[in-house]
């Protein structure tokens, strides 16, 4: 098929899930646009790599100038977008106000990351660096502070599937200079789709690959409608695409977590399961052991064989002794995002041909930037977190089974990339929604009038009385 007749063609494809998966119901507001345009740059490429179109796919050239100057383009895209939306949040303050007061140990982490800015080598360029993980905590907001927050987690994460899981595919088959690089070295064909490269490929295929097999298992388990067979159709259909790409791209690890995610969700919305909710916690803790096995302890070295990979996991665990050799301070290491930098960088990549960007463990990467001090943070972090998707499960609460997929694949994508606490990075910013708590909407407005009606009739108070326990109670 000629490249403009299958680009006319996926255009259909992506309005036709667009109307497949319609909700006129859902009441969001038009700021969801602004999450919206962020995540797909995130999820994809910078505005500067977008307009780079027609040369070689790969890292911004030259690295290390570009990791301390940034691209000025850049910058005035993502300030924007940053400033439209704290000025969204001004506007919904008391909600946002109790949305932070509940997610207190994430605040804390930003605030210790604004603080390591003081120790910093290149404190410029940290800043900048935190600026944009900044933005990712304010798109968050602005998604969960929407008049209906689970619509919109809803709507937001269909509006990025339905545009760049299709776009991939249609740019390694159709459009091979923007979906398809090469190997520096072995000049292997790598496929990348929207992103820059394979694993970025896999990280989107993983985490909107997730929400659309959670939107399909949800339309599965609805009473039989006309909505219900539209729901599995689209998602159907993106899922077979994510299939594909997930075998194009060869990321085992972004495959392996989804497929454990899978197993987490449909263990989730089991009915037997949510009867007997200690299974859960159990099938978390056992997925979390194996993995913590297989990819740090060497332990089955079978299963990487089984999956393509060396026990050394394409030279991930030999970069991990030299880089602690090159740590700063232990307790609270060098800065937020300060480490790879400078002649710090230079003196890595003297040892690695293939000139690393990051530490390939999350946990690590936290340990290299933030110390013993960021370590304990983003325990306490994690720990809220799972009691937050552990909570909304237990409710009931809609998407609560997506969250708490997320929230396993987080830890598990943690042991192989790096993505905790990194700015725009899509496992980054898909984990802090799934972590942050949203809480139930005040009912002070419900009580001053139940105060008001004293000599109300007495079915009406209890009435009243009774949504409001409903409503507090989740």
């Amino acid at each position: 098929m000629p490249p403009l007749i299958a680009t006319v063609v996926y255009i259909v494809l992506v309005l036709g899930l667009f109307w497949l998966d319609r909700d006129r119901k859902a009441r969001t507001s038009a700021a969801l646009w602004i999450p919206v345009a962020w995540l797909l740059l995130a999820c994809s490429r910078s505005v500067a790599q977008w307009l780079m179109v027609g040369q070689p796919i790969g890292p911004m050239p030259p690295a290390d100038q570009y990791a301390m100057e940034g691209s000025p383009i850049d910058r005035i895209v993502y300030t924007g977008l940053l400033a439209i939306g704290l000025i969204v949040l001004a506007t919904r303050r008391q909600q946002i106000g109790r949305i932070l007061r509940a997610n207190g140990p994430v605040l804390l982490f930003f605030g210790f990351c604004a603080m390591s800015l003081l120790w910093s080598d290149y404190p410029d360029v940290a800043f900048k660096r935190w600026s944009k993980a900044l933005g990712d905590l304010v798109m968050v907001l602005v998604v969960v502070s929407d008049r209906e927050p689970y619509a919109a987690v809803k709507r937001l994460l269909s509006w990025l599937t339905f545009l760049l899981i299709p776009i991939s595919v249609l740019f390694i088959k159709y459009y091979p200079e923007l979906g398809k690089g090469y190997g520096r070295w072995d000049y292997m064909p790598i496929y990348t789709g929207v992103t820059t490269n394979k694993n970025a490929l896999g990280a989107i295929c993983l985490f909107l690959g997730g929400a659309s097999l959670w939107r399909f298992l949800s339309a599965y388990h609805e009473p039989k409608s006309a909505s219900r067979k539209r729901l599995l159709l689209a998602h159907g259909v993106i899922l077979g695409m994510v299939a594909w790409l997930f075998w194009m791209a060869n990321s085992m690890t972004a495959l392996s977590c989804f497929l454990l995610g899978a197993i987490v969700m449909i263990g989730a919305s089991s009915k037997a399961v949510f009867r007997k909710p200690v299974i859960v916690p159990i099938l978390i803790a056992a997925m979390l052991l194996v993995s913590v096995g297989v990819l740090l302890l060497g332990q089955y070295p079978g299963i990487l064989q089984t999956m393509g990979r060396n026990p050394t996991l394409t030279d991930r665990t030999e970069i991990w002794s030299t880089i602690l050799a090159s740590a700063g301070n232990p307790w609270v290491g060098t800065g937020f995002e300060s480490f790879w930098l400078g002649p710090r960088l230079q003196r890595i990549w003297s040892s690695f041909s293939w000139q690393p960007f990051e530490a390939h463990n999350g946990y690590l990467e936290i340990y290299l930037n933030l110390g013993w001090a960021g370590i304990a943070l983003l325990a306490l972090v994690l720990a809220t977190g799972y009691r937050t998707v552990m909570v909304a499960w237990r409710r009931k609460q809609p998407a609560s089974s997506l969250m708490l997929a997320y929230f396993v694949i987080a830890l598990i994508y943690n042991f192989t990339e790096a993505a905790f606490f990194r700015m725009m990075a899509p496992a980054w910013i898909f984990s802090l929604l799934a972590i942050t708590a949203i809480p139930q909407r005040s009912t002070v407005a419900d009580r001053r009038l139940l105060r008001q009606l004293p000599t109300a009739p007495g079915r009406a108070k209890v009435a009243v009385s009774a949504a409001i326990v409903t409503e507090e109670s989740g």
